[in-house]
């Protein structure tokens, strides 16, 4: 399970409090026929996005009709870039703005969103829900150590399944990614080998494999690669159909 933060730059607390009633007017109070629309622009997490996009169209058409919200699902590195380069109002990410972030992004405020969990999901003709694997398992995919998905350690654990003697195939993502950065810090914590050679981040070194762009594009990628594996966030998992590990 892990934390989803909204990420509000100063510009836009300043500009609520200079602006008080105005911001009262626009966001507190029915729309009129002369009321202005106002505008707010995001970017960030594919992690939180099936939820955002709910609760946005929500808003904006039940609640607030005169505020529009506009979130691009680009990835959280995408969504701090943006934030630092201020052509957002709010970024969405999965993992805390750095130290680093910060000196870029001065004044920016955290506010916990949601959590969520990261899956593992695979293709494998005749194998359901429920393939039991490890954290360490798991590295050795990703590192390239455990190749075959009939492997003595994969195998023994599933002794009522016939795993085939198939190359495993490796899906990432390619783009910075707070689901990544919860991903790789699982196995951070599951193997020493991984945490001494490639550690944790958002963006990472993967020693094998083939990259996507955001969860969707992972989730297409697994589905559509026989005897793949990835890692994806819950609700792209059941909205996919997709098939996953239990850890």
């Amino acid at each position: 399970m892990k934390t989803i933060y909204t990420i509000t730059i100063a510009i836009i607390t300043i500009a609520i409090i200079a602006g008080g009633a105005i911001a009262y007017m626009f966001l507190s109070q029915p729309k009129s026929n002369s009321q202005a629309t106002v505008t707010l622009n995001g970017a960030g997490a594919t992690f939180p996005y099936p939820l955002l996009n709910a609760m946005i169209t929500k808003y904006t058409t039940q609640v607030k009709t005169n505020v529009q919200v506009n979130y691009q699902s680009i990835g959280s590195g995408g969504g701090i870039s943006a934030l630092k380069s201020k052509t957002v109002d709010f970024a969405a990410s999965d993992a805390p703005l750095t130290a680093s972030d910060m000196t870029g992004a001065p004044n920016t405020l955290h506010i916990p969103e949601t959590i969520g969990a990261v899956t593992i999901a695979y293709n494998l003709l005749g194998i359901p829900s429920g393939l039991h694997l490890t954290g360490k398992i798991i590295a050795d995919i990703f590192q390239g150590t455990i190749t075959t998905w009939n492997d003595t350690t994969i195998q023994t654990l599933n002794t009522n399944r016939t795993l085939p003697e198939k190359t495993i195939t490796t899906i990432h993502r390619s783009d910075g990614s707070g689901t990544t950065f919860i991903f790789t810090g699982y196995l951070s914590l599951s193997s020493q080998q991984w945490n001494s050679t490639v550690e944790q981040g958002k963006s990472v070194a993967w020693p094998e494999g083939i990259g996507s762009n955001g969860n969707t594009g992972v989730a297409s990628t697994v589905n559509g690669t026989q005897y793949a594996i990835g890692y994806v966030e819950l609700a792209y998992a059941l909205q996919n159909g997709m098939t996953v590990a239990a850890i």
